[in-house]
């Protein structure tokens, strides 16, 4: 069971992934040619030469970029509790003023400035964490990185590990200031020397930066899970499951599949009610700007997380609670069972659940709501909740039933 002994990490639940680089200017499509993956991975899937994606910094210049803007929408209007930024991506470009290689975003493009400098200012202004993904095994730039579908087999990994991963990761925890995590992905061939060398020089440096679980050799400080898959039972211990809002990471021009906000907000509840961190991704376009589409997903969103943070942060797995009840998600904290309603329903029931119960009140304005505790003929517990006549018709609220037990009590199904 992975245990990351950090409470910040235990009640986050919810978190910004943040995929940007060179692909975003592609946006899925490269002289003519469509990727039918996923956005970021285009220059290793239509098999773009070297040269000629490196040319694509010379057009980078996302002057409608605002990190400040950025980081306050993230907290206050979609109620991240973390940011997660690809300092650098597959393609071995470094989205900040990195001194190991000139290809980066200050040095290589028009635009000039340090994207995860500025982020981590905003961060610091608006009081929230800051963590980078770092492709440590690919680099589809350097001649011995790793590349993904390719004949690694000539290639002198160690060079390139010793020469510029560690180099970059050296840098960016001593210049970017605390950072909450390293999201390090896909290592592939590393070696579990190479992987403990990593760790040493990731915790003899930022001794509190956790590690995602794909550092290396199943060496992670939490769990993370495939990519928008979603354990279908409770998971034991610290884990985070990355997710998109449409179906790429990167900024993809076609890609106009949004998830609903309902659709999110179950997601989020679901890995929430299994103990887990969701971390959201958006993609920002060449120009800097997060597409307006997905901001409204993330605004409507939003306004469930903020009006029912009690119900969301903070809260631990529930278990298995015995019955799939559609349109009914459950949290818990100790002595309270919150008991989301994504659809409409005339009451509140839920059966097989044992607890003594001594209130309820609706989550979003303290409201308190009448309930009733009691067997029913089949012998089986049972509460349920009257809701008010505004409610019967509404979804995406949040009622919570007080217990004297500190734990849900869950009673199986019997036959």
């Amino acid at each position: 069971m992975k245990d990351t002994k950090q409470q910040w990490f235990k009640d986050a639940k919810y978190g910004l992934f943040v995929h940007w680089g060179l692909y975003c200017i592609l946006a899925g499509e490269y002289k003519g040619i469509k990727t039918d993956r996923i956005a970021e991975w285009i220059e290793n899937n239509l098999d773009i030469p070297v040269e000629e994606y490196r040319k694509l910094a010379e057009q980078f210049n996302p002057t409608q970029f605002d990190a400040d803007e950025f980081v306050r929408r993230a907290k206050e209007d979609w109620g991240m509790q973390y940011i997660v930024l690809t300092s650098k991506h597959h393609e071995g470009f470094a989205m900040y003023d990195s001194k190991v290689s000139d290809y980066n975003v200050v040095k290589a493009t028009p635009y000039g400035k340090d994207i995860l400098m500025q982020l981590r200012k905003a961060c610091d202004k608006h009081g929230m964490r800051l963590g980078i993904y770092y492709s440590q095994a690919q680099d589809w730039d350097d001649p011995n990185g790793y590349m993904m579908h390719k004949d690694n087999s000539h290639k002198d990994f160690q060079k390139y590990f010793d020469e510029k991963c560690k180099p970059q990761v050296k840098e960016l925890l001593e210049n970017y200031g605390p950072l909450c995590l390293i999201w390090f992905d896909t290592p592939m061939g590393i070696t579990v020397e190479q992987t403990k060398d990593l760790i040493h020089l990731v915790k003899s440096i930022q001794p509190d930066c956790l590690l995602s679980g794909r550092t290396g050799n199943h060496m992670g400080d939490y769990m993370t899970t495939g990519d928008n898959f979603l354990p279908r039972l409770p998971f034991d211990g610290d884990w985070e499951l990355p997710a998109t809002v449409n179906d790429t990471w990167g900024y993809n021009k076609f890609d106009t599949n949004w998830k609903s906000p309902d659709t999110i907000i179950q997601l989020l509840l679901k890995i929430v009610s299994r103990g887990g961190n969701y971390l959201l991704n958006v993609g920002p376009t060449a120009e800097g700007i997060v597409p307006p589409a997905c901001v409204e997903v993330l605004n409507e969103v939003g306004k469930y997380v903020k009006a029912n943070a009690e119900a969301i942060f903070g809260s631990r797995s529930v278990g298995i609670y015995p019955y799939d009840v559609p349109g009914i998600e459950l949290t818990h904290k100790p002595h309270k069972l919150y008991v989301h309603v994504l659809s409409p329903r005339i009451r509140i029931e839920l059966l097989n659940v044992g607890n003594k119960f001594k209130s309820a009140y609706l989550v979003g304005d303290h409201r308190p709501l009448e309930f009733r505790a009691e067997r029913t003929c089949e012998g089986d517990g049972m509460v349920e909740v009257s809701l008010p006549d505004e409610l019967k018709t509404a979804k995406n609220y949040c009622v919570c039933l007080e217990t004297e037990e500190e734990e849900p009590v869950f009673e199986s199904i019997k036959g």
